[in-house]
């Protein structure tokens, strides 16, 4: 059962929240995913990794400061990863990981 409980804390914390950024889509296409993640919950991840690291910044920044007011940056963490690469050896790859949260109850719209 424990092992049970420890998934389910895994599949709590990186799945429904987690806004996975990458290069293919435009930063709008990650705002509205974002959007709708707080819309159900009081806080979201952006993760990100290489060439999108910028991209997740952008999209934190666009989503704080055009679309909801009493967001905050609650959480950032930053590592390395080693990929292989196609050559065979390992090359490192930087990460990110924004944590954003609602400061307050959500204000009603008029």
């Amino acid at each position: 059962m424990e092992q049970t409980t420890t998934e389910e804390k895994s599949k709590d914390r990186s799945g429904w929240n987690t806004v996975y950024i990458g290069r293919q889509k435009p930063v709008m296409n990650y705002v509205l995913a974002t959007l709708t993640c707080l819309n159900n919950s009081p806080n979201v991840i952006l993760k990100a990794r290489g060439a999108a690291i910028s991209l997740a910044v952008d999209v934190a920044q666009i989503t704080m400061h055009r679309f909801v007011q009493g967001v905050k940056v609650s959480n950032v963490k930053i590592d390395t990863e080693q990929m292989q690469s196609e050559e065979g050896g390992t090359r490192n790859v930087s990460t990110i990981e924004i944590e954003l949260t609602t400061a307050g109850e959500p204000e009603a719209q008029a």
